[in-house]
């Protein structure tokens, strides 16, 4: 790729790594990527961010932050989501552009160096591209390619192969911190913002240690609350079932007024406990769209804060603990 302007030189490069329960893996990451960068002369912080983990990942941190001058830390006051904590570490980050990665170095710190050198050529977003997902079962590759496959579509944003491993430039980093939704999906916002953008490709790496956190479950909540977030697109179901049912009754409606006048009525209770069925479930599935849009319409107005910090480590800066942002 030509540079889009005069190369920029040098330039702090701030690493923010989202940690829950990842007491094995933080050591591991400090001393590769601190290792990776400081080979390739880059000057760099590793910032990471306890998502209040119910294990020793902040003690692992703070070690770190002793032992490595670039390291420091943050820790919610509770477990408060991915989302946040990637949120609350670019809030953190101090340096010219600021880097979102993997703790567990699925998102393989290698190609940090290429996206910093992206940026000093002039691009203000360098986005991680998937080339493969790497070990996983069928369910949870099936269940991955369908969410994004249906983000892409209700956001207009090609999401296929999206990860949240980015380097964003401070101007478009700036401008994520400022937007004041709570429910923020980082990986789709970071292309919704704009700017002048380039791709990195890689190949999701195996974990260094420890198991994933995502489950079954918590992966269709996570995928449930960015839809929601993100788009309008459950409400025009709603429309949409509401207009199927409706040429649905006028079609039935002829049918039975036909055969009322041709003489050919017959006793129709099946049908109709079918119908208050059917016409019944789709009812209470909208009132259920319907109701989870003004559940996250509630959340936004009581505007509590996406997280709390309750402790820090490593730098010089005051303590920041009981910090809301």
């Amino acid at each position: 790729m030509k540079p889009l302007r005069e190369l920029k030189q040098g330039g702090l490069l701030s690493v923010v790594l989202p940690s829950y329960n990842e007491e094995a893996s933080i050591p591991r990451a400090a001393e590769r990527i601190t290792e990776l960068l400081t080979a390739a002369d880059i000057p760099f912080e590793l910032l990471f961010v306890d998502d209040g983990s119910k294990d020793g990942s902040w003690a692992a941190i703070q070690t770190q932050a002793a032992r490595f001058p670039q390291v420091r830390g943050v820790r919610f006051s509770r477990n408060f989501g991915k989302e946040a904590a990637i949120f609350a570490g670019l809030a953190q980050a101090r340096g010219d552009c600021a880097a979102v990665m993997d703790c567990d170095l699925q998102h393989p710190p290698e190609k940090l160096e290429e996206m910093y050198r992206l940026w000093q050529q002039g691009y203000e977003v360098i986005e991680g591209i998937k080339v493969s997902r790497g070990k996983e079962s069928p369910l949870h590759a099936f269940a991955a390619h369908r969410f994004y496959d249906i983000l892409s579509r209700v956001t207009g944003v090609d999401m296929s192969r999206a990860s949240d491993f980015k380097l964003l430039d401070r101007k478009a980093v700036d401008t994520l911190v400022a937007l004041r939704e709570k429910n923020a999906f980082f990986r789709a916002l970071s292309s919704w913002i704009g700017f002048s953008t380039a791709t990195v490709e890689f190949e999701v790496q195996p974990r260094v240690a420890g198991e994933s956190k995502w489950s079954v479950m918590s992966l269709v909540r996570y995928a449930v609350t960015n839809i929601a977030a993100f788009s309008t697109a459950p409400l025009q179901i709603v429309t949409l079932l509401g207009s199927v049912v409706f040429l649905a009754s006028v079609v039935l409606g002829l049918h039975s007024l036909w055969q009322k006048f041709t003489g050919h009525a017959l006793e129709g209770f099946t049908t109709v406990i079918l119908l208050q069925l059917l016409i019944g479930s789709i009812l209470m599935i909208c009132l259920g769209i319907i109701g989870y849009y003004i559940a996250k319409i509630y959340e936004e107005i009581k505007d509590r804060p996406r997280y709390i910090l309750a402790e820090h480590c490593g730098g010089n800066d005051e303590s920041a603990s009981g910090k809301t942002v």
